[in-house]
């Protein structure tokens, strides 16, 4: 199984670390094409306006100045033309992509644009504390979980774009509670905050904050398995069609 790791934390990123170390318990032949450096949130976006240059650091070893949707265009147009991969796995990115934070994450584009060239493609993310914790981010979890999640999911057939979605909880591996396959979850993030502040020149700069606001529990979602310290597995498709409406639209053009 010819397998490649992306990621939107970048090509450094101790989250990319782990997932080789995850990656490696599956496959002998693994390949590594992420973004030189931290994109977080970048969503979906396309280096469109600028050149974008590949760099190698070792065998199967190689960094992307563009995005994680760009590492995995050129993964599979330039640096593994010749085989495709047979899976793509993205992460583990630092910090949990939960409910509507799919819409914005990096790492979860990264898996959808697998999905969208027919590729088995998995997205994986770990939780930490609610306070914060800098760059002292534990991917103990996450690896300790890793393989046991994702050996099952290989021994299914994923259905045309397709992908899973999955959250470790921010708990030492030990505190688990199990694996649950959930739903995609909603938060209401409240209204955005901007902070202005003013540079050593005098020049104004601002800070985007999202207040998020608690999430209403009960449907067991991904929000309420990893809130439960449980692994979150969630299937998402990339038709966004809301299928309700389609007969009250036509009935609105008739």
């Amino acid at each position: 199984m010819r397998i490649l790791l992306t990621n939107d934390d970048g090509y450094h990123a101790p989250g990319l670390a782990a997932l080789e170390r995850i990656a490696v318990a599956l496959s002998d032949d693994v390949w590594i094409v992420a973004p030189a450096e931290d994109q977080s949130g970048t969503s979906r976006s396309l280096t469109l306006t600028r050149p974008m240059r590949l760099r190698q650091f070792g065998e199967r070893r190689f960094a992307v100045t563009g995005t994680p949707t760009d590492s995995v265009l050129l993964a599979l147009g330039e640096v593994m033309r010749d085989k495709k991969p047979d899976l793509i796995l993205s992460g583990v990115n630092r910090g949990a992509n939960l409910g509507e934070d799919v819409f914005y994450s990096g790492t979860v584009s990264a898996a959808m644009e697998g999905a969208l060239a027919g590729i088995r493609s998995i997205a994986l993310s770990q939780r930490y504390p609610a306070q914060g914790v800098g760059d002292r981010v534990s991917f103990a979890t996450a690896e300790a979980w890793g393989e046991r999640v994702l050996r099952p999911l290989l021994a299914q057939d994923f259905a045309p774009r397709t992908l899973v979605n999955v959250n470790f909880p921010p708990v030492a591996p030990e505190a688990v509670k199990g694996i649950s396959v959930t739903r995609q979850g909603l938060r209401d993030y409240g209204r955005a905050t901007l902070e202005k502040r003013s540079d050593p020149r005098g020049y104004d700069y601002y800070w985007l904050a999202l207040g998020r606001l608690p999430h209403q529990p009960g449907d067991d979602t991904d929000l309420d398995a990893v809130a439960d310290d449980r692994i979150a597995v969630t299937p998402l498709h990339l038709d966004l069609t809301h299928a309700a409406s389609l007969a009250m639209l036509n009935e609105a053009y008739r």
